[in-house]
């Protein structure tokens, strides 16, 4: 069997264990008494619940209206030449981001005939000028035969052309009523600028900006008041190009016009 240990040799056992230099008593775990203190142990801070943020409703952004940008950046222009920059400037049109060129005008500023036709098409768009595919060497041709052109010999014999629409719509498509709508201020202080005693409306597009009327082979031939101007609607020498038995009443479009500058009815 195992000895007890008594109490006289427990206590005299002790007493040896404290004179060898003994301090602590083994404990049930043993103790590294070579580790180090965790240095990034931090006493866990007392933290107060936060509060939550109140819910705030962001306010809807501003709606822009292009419309009224257009007709406010067509009123401060002073000439042609800003109105020109006006309309490159105008953030609000799409078509612009895939025309190679904005189509402003050719021919003879202040001329007393004003052409307005609808857009420019590919050889448009690339040149930088209106009509000069063939459809407006058509147009060259059907107001050379009453005296007019762009660069005459005569300031009185001059014509002024541009379009609704400044920059090429994709693959030629009819621009959008938004398109026009857009393009509208732009039109009316061009005429306004420009300041011809007629103005002829060429093609469909061309009566929806001034009259906001469709219909060309209606509306032609009658005149009318568009941007404040004696207005004569025209079909477009493109049409004439696809229906050349139309070119007879254009003649007599063309015969009327050329009374009115002569001072007739």
């Amino acid at each position: 069997m195992e000895s007890v240990l008594g109490y006289h040799d427990a206590k005299a056992l002790l007493a040896w264990q404290i004179e060898l230099g003994a301090t602590e008593a083994i404990g049930d775990a043993p103790v590294n008494r070579y580790e180090l203190p965790d240095k990034s142990a931090k006493p866990a801070a007392e933290t107060t619940p936060a509060r939550a943020a109140p819910s705030v409703t962001p306010s809807p952004e501003p709606t822009v209206d292009p419309v009224a940008v257009a007709k406010s950046a067509a009123a401060n222009a002073g000439s042609l030449e800003s109105l020109r920059d006006a309309l490159a400037a105008f953030p609000h049109c799409d078509l612009q981001r895939g025309a190679r060129n904005l189509v402003f005008s050719d021919g003879t500023p202040g001329a007393r005939v004003m052409i307005i036709g609808e857009a420019p098409g590919r050889d448009e768009d690339r040149e930088g000028r209106p009509f000069v595919g063939r459809a407006g060497q058509l147009l060259d041709r059907m107001f050379a035969a009453i005296g007019l052109g762009r660069t005459p010999d005569r300031p009185e014999d001059g014509i002024y052309i541009t379009n609704v629409l400044p920059w090429r719509p994709p693959q030629n498509r009819d621009p959008t009523a938004d398109e026009i709508a857009m393009m509208r201020p732009f039109v009316a202080r061009h005429v306004e600028l420009a300041n011809p005693d007629f103005v002829v409306l060429m093609g469909n597009i061309s009566c929806d900006a001034g009259l906001e009327k469709r219909s060309i082979t209606r509306l032609r031939g009658a005149w009318t008041t568009a941007y404040g101007k004696p207005a004569l609607p025209m079909v477009h020498p493109a049409y004439l190009l696809r229906t050349p038995s139309a070119k007879r009443e254009a003649w007599a479009d063309l015969l009327s016009l050329q009374a009115r500058l002569r001072g007739g009815a």
